[in-house]
C-alpha cells in the first residue's frame, strides 16, 4: 500500500516538473506575453509539485510514526517474545558474519 502510494507520488511529481520544464522551454522562444504566460504556468505546476512534495513527506512521517507506535506496543505487550526473537536474529547474523571473520 504505502509502496503504490509512494510510486504513484513519485510519478505524478515527475510529472509535474517534466510539463513546467517543457513550459519554461516554450517561453524562451515564445513571444513576451505568451513568454509570461507560459513562465506563470510553469511556476503554478512547480508550486504543485512542490505541495505534492510536502504532502508526500507528511504521509510518511505519519505513516512512519503510526509503524514506530505499532512496533513499541507490540514490544510493550510482548516483552519475552521479543526478547526470543532479537536473539534469534543475532544468532543468525553471527551464524552468518563468523566464516567472513575466521578467514581473515
Amino acid at each position: 500500500m504505502v509502496d503504490n502510494y509512494a510510486d504513484k507520488a513519485s510519478s505524478e511529481l515527475k510529472s509535474l516538473v517534466s510539463d513546467a520544464q517543457d513550459l519554461f522551454k516554450a517561453a524562451s522562444t515564445a513571444s513576451s506575453d505568451k513568454a509570461a504566460a507560459l513562465r506563470s504556468e510553469g511556476m503554478r505546476l512547480l508550486d504543485n509539485a512542490l505541495t505534492g512534495a510536502r504532502d508526500m513527506q507528511d504521509t510518511a512521517m505519519k505513516t512512519g510514526r503510526e509503524l514506530a507506535s505499532t512496533a513499541d506496543d507490540y514490544v510493550h505487550e510482548n516483552p519475552w517474545k521479543t526478547i526470543a526473537i532479537s536473539a534469534g536474529v543475532a544468532l543468525v547474523i553471527g551464524a552468518l558474519l563468523t566464516p567472513m571473520i575466521t578467514k581473515r
